[in-house]
C-alpha cells in the first residue's frame, strides 16, 4: 500500500483512464483505480503499465482476454470487488508475467480451474464464498497461493452440511477429497446412462422378436385358410 501511495507523487505524461491516477516511479508504470465505482474494467489501460490496482469497486465480472494487451503488467489487484464470474481465458496473455493477483473479499463461489492453473503469480482468493469441490481442490493443490491467506479460504457450501464454515484446508487435511467424489458421481451417472441404453436395446430385440412371431403366426393361420389343392382337383 505504501509503494502505491509513493507513486501517486510522480504523474504520467502519458495517456490514462478518465477514471483513474497513472504515476510512475523508476519506470514502473501504475494505473490507480481503487475506489472508483467502476462495474467492469476500464478499455483503455495503456498497454505498458507494470501495476494495476481496480480494488473496492463493483466489477462483477472478468471476461475472456480482459488484460491480454497488457503485457508487461506484473500486478493485479480486483479485491473488494463483487466479482460472481470469471472466464477461463480472462488472464490470458498476461499468465507469464503476472507475479501477484489478488481476487480477495469478492462473490466468488467457483471458478474455471484453467483460469488459475496457468499463473505463476501469487494467488490471494480469501474471504469468498466458495463452494468446495473438486476445481477448487486442484486450484489449491496447484496454483501458489499466497501462505498468509490461505486459511481464510472457507467452504461457503459444499457437498456435505460438516463441512460448511470451515477453511478448505482443514477439510483436505481431515482426509476429504472432493475430487474422488466427483469421478464416484460421474461414474455412476455413466453407469446409469448404459443401464438405460441396454434397457432399451433389449426392450426393442423383445419388441422385434414379438411382432415378428405374431407375423409369422398370422401368416400360418391365412395358410391354413386357403383351399388344399386336393379340395380343388376333386
Amino acid at each position: 500500500q505504501a509503494f502505491f501511495c509513493l507513486l501517486l507523487c510522480v504523474p504520467w505524461g502519458s495517456s490514462c483512464p478518465p477514471s483513474c491516477q497513472c504515476t510512475e516511479r523508476a519506470g514502473a508504470k501504475a494505473v490507480l483505480c481503487s475506489s472508483r465505482h467502476l462495474e467492469e474494467i476500464p478499455k483503455d489501460i495503456p498497454k505498458d503499465v507494470v501495476f494495476l490496482k481496480l480494488d473496492t469497486n463493483s466489477i462483477t465480472r472478468i471476461p475472456s482476454n480482459a488484460f491480454r494487451h497488457l503485457s508487461h503488467l506484473e500486478e493485479l489487484d480486483l479485491s473488494r470487488n463483487a466479482i460472481e464470474k470469471i472466464d477461463r481465458a480472462a488472464f490470458k496473455g498476461v499468465a507469464a508475467g503476472l507475479r501477484t493477483l489478488d481476487l480477495s473479499s469478492n462473490r466468488i463461489r467457483s471458478i474455471p480451474k484453467e483460469a488459475l492453473l496457468a499463473l505463476n503469480a501469487k494467488l490471494r482468493l480469501a474471504n469468498n464464498p466458495w463452494h468446495c469441490e473438486c476445481a477448487l481442490q486442484e486450484v489449491l493443490w496447484g496454483a501458489r497461493l499466497d501462505p498468509d491467506s490461505v486459511q481464510d479460504i472457507t467452504c461457503h457450501t459444499a457437498p456435505r452440511e460438516e463441512y460448511v464454515g470451515k477453511p478448505l484446508l482443514q477439510v483436505l487435511d481431515a482426509g476429504v477429497n472432493f475430487c474422488s467424489v466427483h469421478q464416484r458421481t460421474t461414474d455412476v451417472a455413466m453407469f446409469i446412462t448404459m443401464f438405460g441404453w441396454f434397457t432399451m436395446v433389449i426392450v426393442y430385440v423383445i419388441c422385434y422378436v414379438r411382432h415378428n412371431r405374431e407375423d409369422a403366426c398370422k401368416h400360418m393361420d391365412y395358410l391354413k385358410s386357403l383351399p388344399s389343392t386336393q379340395g380343388h382337383a376333386e
